[in-house]
């Protein structure tokens, strides 16, 4: 399973000790100290994963992963951050990132949330295929997901999605009306027990409603139960 990772950090000690661990377990490595770099070597390498620090020269964390997801790159981008505030933490998320691990860190910590999200990336197109065998679309109210095409679509708009948020509706669209809570979705979206933090979960739903939603303060498909989970309106 190893791939390619792509370390984005401007203390070269941290990369040299990232780049050692990846390439021990398995993985090919990318190395960038900056982010513009970090940013040009995301578009032309092709990474399976991005480590990438907040604090960066010439453009920070944030920037890079903001203008990855514009592009449509949706490569899994953990983010690096000594930075203890929770409105840095949630921004992260909001800009795109699929999950954050806070300096400093543990090895097999980080090791595990790389295998984790390369491993959801891989098995994506394996899982959607397995799917299709049994129903190649699923249809709630004008939407529509196209699993053989890993798309959807909204009155034949096309929704520009990034895979944790495909994911995310598929989920919910696979038992439309069925409350799931947030545990549930933390485990089979992104398919590990999270490390002590639901709110990934939280920001995923508001940047799907975002781009559901006629008016995303008062959604109409993803909807929410308080106290318990999210759910699909039938």
């Amino acid at each position: 399973m190893p791939g390619t990772v792509l370390i984005v950090d401007d203390e070269r000690s941290i990369v040299e000790i990232l780049d050692f661990n990846l390439k021990k377990e398995g993985y090919q490595t990318l190395r960038a100290y900056d982010g513009a770099e970090g940013l040009r070597l995301a578009r032309e390498g092709s990474p399976d994963v991005i480590l990438l620090d907040v604090m960066l020269p010439k453009m920070d964390g944030f920037a890079v992963c903001a203008a990855l997801r514009k592009e449509g790159r949706n490569m899994p981008i953990i983010m690096l951050t000594a930075r203890e505030e929770e409105r840095d933490k949630v921004f992260g998320l909001e800009t795109g990132a699929d999950d954050y691990i806070t300096k400093p860190f543990s090895m097999r910590e980080l090791l595990a949330r790389v295998k984790t999200n390369l491993r959801r990336s891989l098995q994506s197109a394996a899982a959607e295929n397995a799917a299709a065998a049994e129903a190649n679309k699923i249809t709630v109210r004008g939407l529509t997901l196209d699993l053989d095409r890993h798309s959807a679509s909204l009155d034949g708009r096309t929704l520009d999605l990034t895979q944790r948020e495909y994911e995310l509706l598929r989920h919910l669209a696979q038992t439309p009306g069925k409350i799931v809570s947030r545990q549930e979705l933390m485990q089979q979206v992104w398919q590990y027990d999270y490390y002590g933090d639901l709110r990934a979960v939280d920001v995923a739903v508001r940047r799907l409603r975002e781009k559901l939603e006629k008016n995303p303060a008062a959604p109409e498909y993803v909807m929410t139960k308080r106290g318990v989970g999210y759910y699909l309106a039938e």
